[in-house]
């Protein structure tokens, strides 16, 4: 088991958020802002099994292509979204920290 951590342009993250839950994808979105990035991204992070993280790649690929196609291409974006991919068990001292910050 995997954790991704995808850090996507808020351009695509509607459509990545629908089209991923539809897929049957679960994921948590969490707003996000800060220099990482700079402005306009959201964070989604998945419990992802080993077997099924090229289909996530290749799915999200698709709905971010599939947004530019129906958008245009944006002239101002570095990157449609990035990824981390860790092992959940060394994913757990992060979130406990994420669970901190809400208290």
């Amino acid at each position: 088991m995997k954790l991704m951590i995808c850090v996507v342009h808020n351009r695509y993250a509607n459509e990545m958020e629908g089209d991923l839950k539809e897929k049957g994808y679960r994921m948590t979105e969490l707003a996000s802002s800060g220099g990482f990035l700079k402005k306009g991204n959201s964070t989604f992070l998945f419990g992802i099994k080993d077997e099924d993280i090229e289909a996530l790649k290749k799915d999200m690929q698709e709905i971010c292509l599939q947004v530019e196609k129906k958008k245009g291409k944006p002239k101002d974006v570095d990157s449609r979204y990035t990824s981390f991919l860790i092992h959940a068990k060394e994913s757990l001292p992060f979130l406990a920290q994420l669970n901190q910050s809400k208290s």
